[in-house]
């Protein structure tokens, strides 16, 4: 698919970001998933650094997936589905060098738009446990080469900071004020306290608003919607519940379970219509 048609899905991307609604994404990790997520209505989908890490290589949220095997789960969703899908590209997978590198791959497989954190990824050796942050030099370094990267000006790029929790509003509010300066499209805050943390970090901020990871004190859509919030993410749990059917499933059947007690949770109309079989099909039909 050329850029012109990932384009359209940017653009849709844009538009949502502009308007005035807050809405909640699907959290998608898979071409099931995106599909499942396309049909049920969603206006987006986010790929998650932590998903992608489950999806393609089974293992937690430690840094271990490479900007490889993000790009071509990318590729994959994208090509699967004409829905916009958000990218989590974590630290941008190395310094500003390596961000123009991730921003690069990630246009060409489709990605709507990306986000970049200042976080220290992955690990370093001694650290403690709290999350380590980049200078703000860094992080306005990273937005500002991104920026060069990008080729087409529809794909949506963000700013993230993780840093409201850890160092506090005063802290994310110095830095989000230094991204927005940047150019970039959208500021996007992790782990935010409360409304009136969010309100000093977003002051002075006309960018619209990304958010996961909120506390219920948070959970107001109406002030979130006031402040500028178009995306709020309210977490991942369609591949924990994934996950959980299927080992129950495994288990049923590896404990001497029946086929006829599974019948109540196999829909063959579903894998049907999330795997197109009427297009392929129809496709048969004319071509073989």
């Amino acid at each position: 698919m050329g850029v012109r048609h990932w384009s359209s899905r940017r653009q849709t991307f844009r538009a949502l970001l502009e308007g005035d609604r807050c809405v909640c994404p699907a959290s998608t990790y898979d071409t099931l998933s995106a599909r499942i997520a396309e049909n049920l209505g969603f206006e987006l989908g986010m790929l998650g650094g932590s998903v992608a890490s489950l999806a393609v290589l089974g293992a937690p949220d430690v840094s271990v997936l490479t900007l490889t095997e993000l790009a071509e789960q990318t590729r994959r969703i994208s090509r699967a589905v004409n829905l916009p899908l958000m990218v989590d590209a974590d630290h941008g997978y190395g310094n500003s060098l390596n961000v123009m590198r991730t921003v690069e791959e990630l246009e060409l497989a489709g990605a709507a738009g990306l986000s970049l954190e200042d976080t220290v990824m992955p690990r370093q050796h001694g650290s403690v446990e709290a999350p380590q942050f980049t200078s703000l030099e860094e992080g306005v370094a990273k937005l500002l080469a991104a920026l060069r990267a990008r080729r087409d000006p529809d794909l949506i790029i963000a700013g993230r900071t993780d840093t409201a929790k850890s160092l506090g509003a005063e802290e994310a509010a110095r830095r989000v004020k230094a991204y927005a300066e940047t150019g970039i499209d959208a500021v996007f805050l992790v782990g935010v306290q409360s409304i009136a943390d969010l309100a000093r970090i977003m002051e002075g901020v006309e960018l619209p608003l990304i958010l996961a990871d909120t506390t219920p004190d948070v959970a107001d859509v109406d002030k979130l919607e006031a402040l500028g919030a178009r995306v709020w993410l309210k977490g991942h749990q369609p591949i924990a519940a994934s996950t959980k059917a299927i080992y129950e499933t495994m288990k049923h059947l590896r404990d001497g379970g029946s086929l006829v007690d599974l019948c109540a949770v196999q829909s063959a109309d579903l894998m049907n219509k999330v795997s197109r079989k009427d297009l392929y099909t129809e496709w048969a039909d004319e071509f073989l």
